[in-house]
């Protein structure tokens, strides 16, 4: 699986959450614990990642579930 990041999620993204990792949303990607569409034909999962703390982290994907636009941790996420 290959996976891209849009010129949002580089330029923005990256700049305001310096902390996150590549690899963290990919691996929400693979392994969330919920996945639903969202308007604009995109898509949300969520996924714990234990180097954040075990929060929950929310990664936004275009439509081909491999192009990664956005991620953020989710205070509100219940299972």
């Amino acid at each position: 699986m290959q996976f891209g990041f849009t010129d949002y999620f580089e330029n923005e993204v990256m700049r305001k959450r310096p902390y996150l990792r590549k690899e963290w949303c990919i691996l929400v990607i693979k392994n969330p614990l919920r996945v639903e569409p969202q308007e604009h034909n995109r898509y949300r999962f969520w996924g714990e990642v234990p180097e954040l703390g075990g929060r929950i982290l929310r990664v936004i994907t275009l439509e081909d579930k491999m192009t990664i636009h956005n991620a953020f941790p989710d205070r509100r996420f219940k299972q």
